[in-house]
């Protein structure tokens, strides 16, 4: 087993649902275990000089990224950080915090991937790629409820937005080992509060073999595996509907942790009773299983890289 921390990435544009991805698997490593770093802590400006310069926090010229590269660096060789806080609920700069890498450190953000210095210190990276029309859904969710927002001034924000999310943003999905798209099912008698799940597995790391539990001969199957290409090159696909049966999940559940002892206690329901837990349309809390294999997955995948390092 490696000393030194394992780094797992998690990059998209804003509201495309890192954080969520983030405590599901924060809570299977264990919290005490996890240290979580936001890169969106790296801005160079605060909201009022934003607006004010008439740049974006998805530019790179907005962001300290040297900084948050040499950060990187450190907290990979085990060193102790004192990292910028970013508050974005009133948009200013709070005092820096003192950060200690735990055995497993989740950096997630903007451009996580932009540099090359600052690629080289992932163990794994992950890119977040849902519809534009459900991301847009999310930023409006979350900006209105959690940011002080109203609908109008974020949906002007995104327009404004667009053209850096296109130059330095959605670019970062190449530099990905997995790159995560949840989408709403398209059959209208499904309910649209569960998403599924297209997983796009490149082979710049080693992935479990599922496919003796997925019959990919079935295309109406709620599971399928499949060859494809992604930015013209050869990927596996895994895909899971938000209908997929609890007989079928456990059974990728069980096949991922006997590949992996150290998620044994994972594949138990009761111990991790929230994982892939969302909240519905109306406040519900409802069980995602693409959300929990993927959680899941991306946990495997760090583990792996324990044994790697």
């Amino acid at each position: 087993m490696s000393n030194r921390p394992i780094i797992l990435g998690i990059v998209g544009d804003s509201a495309a649902g890192k954080t969520t991805l983030t405590r599901g698997i924060a809570q299977i490593l264990g919290a005490e275990n996890v240290t979580v770093i936001g890169t969106d802590d790296y801005h160079r400006y605060d909201r009022q000089q934003r607006a004010e310069l008439n740049i974006t926090a998805l530019h790179p010229d907005c962001n300290y990224l040297d900084i948050m590269q040499q950060h990187l660096a450190l907290l990979r060789s085990g060193q102790p950080i004192l990292k910028p806080i970013y508050s974005h609920k009133t948009g200013t700069f709070e005092a820096p915090q003192y950060v200690k890498p735990n055995r497993f450190v989740i950096v997630e953000g903007l451009l996580g991937y932009s540099t090359p210095a600052a690629r080289d210190c992932y163990d794994v990276k992950v890119y977040l790629a849902p519809p534009e029309s459900l991301r847009t859904v999310w930023k409006i969710q979350r900006d209105t409820l959690k940011r002080g927002y109203n609908e109008a001034q974020v949906l002007a924000e995104l327009q404004k937005r667009e053209a850096d999310s296109e130059q330095f943003i959605r670019p970062q999905r190449q530099w990905a080992d997995v790159v995560v798209s949840f989408y709403p099912p398209a059959t209208e008698d499904r309910d649209k509060s569960l998403l599924n799940v297209r997983l796009v597995l490149r082979p710049t790391i080693p992935h479990p073999d599922l496919r003796q539990v997925i019959d990919s001969a079935q295309s109406e199957s709620a599971i399928r595996w499949q060859l494809d290409r992604d930015m013209g090159k050869p990927v596996d696909v895994l895909e899971i509907d938000s209908h997929a049966t609890s007989e079928k999940i456990s059974l990728l559940e069980q096949m991922i942790c006997n590949d992996m002892p150290d998620l044994h206690s994972v594949c138990n329901r009761e111990v991790n009773p929230d994982l892939g837990k969302v909240t519905g349309t109306t406040g519900e809390i409802l069980q995602s299983y693409p959300l929990a294999l993927t959680q899941l997955l991306i946990t495997y995948y760090m583990l792996k890289a324990t044994q790697e390092a």
